[in-house]
């Protein structure tokens, strides 16, 4: 079989494998569909953290159950995905079920090697079932459960004013889930072909590009004065983290769920005068999963919206770059295993 190995930031080469074996409570799965997300993209340019070479990437997953090993209760050809997060189950955090920031958690395409190959395995207890859902759909729930994650620790009020910081793949996941929170969502971004989607297919009322306007007086302006209840970021991004906690309200709190290697920057007496709340969002845990199926099935999340590029797997390294450099048209791309 066929796999693509990420040998250096830059470097993609394709590699031929040995079929993977099937041992008890695993499941081999056969490729179908694969998302290109944020975490790919900065192994491949060198700045991800908790990352080393050489790798196969990949998690956002959705594939075919080809062979289920001993205690596995899975069928040949069910289409499923998976919560990537593999976890020890005795650290302190497993123990209180957060498996999501598991101690010792490998995640899959980051720690160990991921999806960017035609047949995985993986732990039986870490399979989704796709429940009707098509394989462009499922591709799509793990980055929407990160956002689901991530709105959920804020606990949104309906009314509560939130700044999403970063309209990617992420951000857009977390708009809809605060959208669908109640709250009245506030996005920055500096990508104007993203704040229209937001506009347009995600009925977002305030949108604003802080490189075309004053971000802390429109805020007030749009707030009567009060700021946000909630900053959520998905960018990454040092300087927008920075920057932002001048948005928060009194008594306010920041969620980052983006990550870059930086060293974030807080004026104590502004923080402390807000009595704020600063809290770390990481990956998901199976109650997000389980939601976001059923609000993709209720409609209230439609993910073949974001759905932008679609790239053979035979085409990524040759076409990755572009990719990269698509910023104006790309919101969401998947990798196709069906050729």
């Amino acid at each position: 079989m066929k796999a693509l190995v990420c040998n250096t930031p830059g470097e993609f080469t394709y590699i031929n494998k040995e079929m993977p074996s099937v041992e008890d409570g695993m499941v081999l799965l056969k490729m179908r569909r694969l998302g290109i997300c944020g975490t790919d993209y900065h192994a491949f340019e060198g700045t991800q953290p908790f990352f080393e070479y050489p790798r196969i990437l990949g998690h956002e997953i959705a594939a075919e159950v080809v062979e289920a090993g001993g205690g596995a209760n899975f069928k040949t050809g069910d289409l499923v995905t998976i919560s990537p997060y593999f976890y020890c189950g005795k650290c302190i955090a497993c123990r209180s079920g957060r498996t999501n920031c598991c101690v010792n958690i490998k995640v899959f395409g980051v720690h160990i090697d991921g999806a960017m190959q035609e047949y995985i395995t993986v732990p039986a207890t870490a399979i989704v079932s796709g429940e009707g859902l098509t394989v462009d759909e499922l591709a799509l729930i793990e980055p929407l459960a990160i956002g689901a994650h991530g709105v959920g620790l804020a606990q949104l009020n309906k009314g509560d004013t939130v700044v999403i910081l970063g309209a990617g793949p992420i951000g857009l996941g977390t708009i809809a889930f605060a959208k669908i929170s109640g709250a009245e969502v506030i996005v920055i971004d500096v990508n104007d072909n993203r704040l229209s989607f937001c506009s347009e297919r995600l009925g977002i009322t305030h949108t604003i590009n802080p490189l075309k306007t004053d971000v802390l007086e429109q805020l007030s302006k749009i707030t009567d004065g009060e700021m946000a209840k909630v900053v959520i970021d998905c960018t990454g991004n040092l300087n927008a983290i920075n920057n932002a906690f001048k948005f928060l309200a009194h008594t306010g709190k920041f969620i980052m769920i983006g990550l870059q290697k930086g060293t974030i920057e807080v004026v104590h007496p502004e923080f402390h005068k807000r009595e704020a709340v600063l809290m770390s969002s990481r990956n998901a845990l199976p109650h997000d999963f389980a939601y976001v199926i059923d609000c993709i099935r209720k409609g209230l999340v439609k993910p073949m919206d974001f759905i932008t590029h679609n790239v053979p797997f035979t085409e990524v390294k040759e076409k990755f770059n572009h990719l990269l450099q698509a910023n104006e048209s790309l919101i969401k791309a998947l990798i196709s295993f069906d050729e």
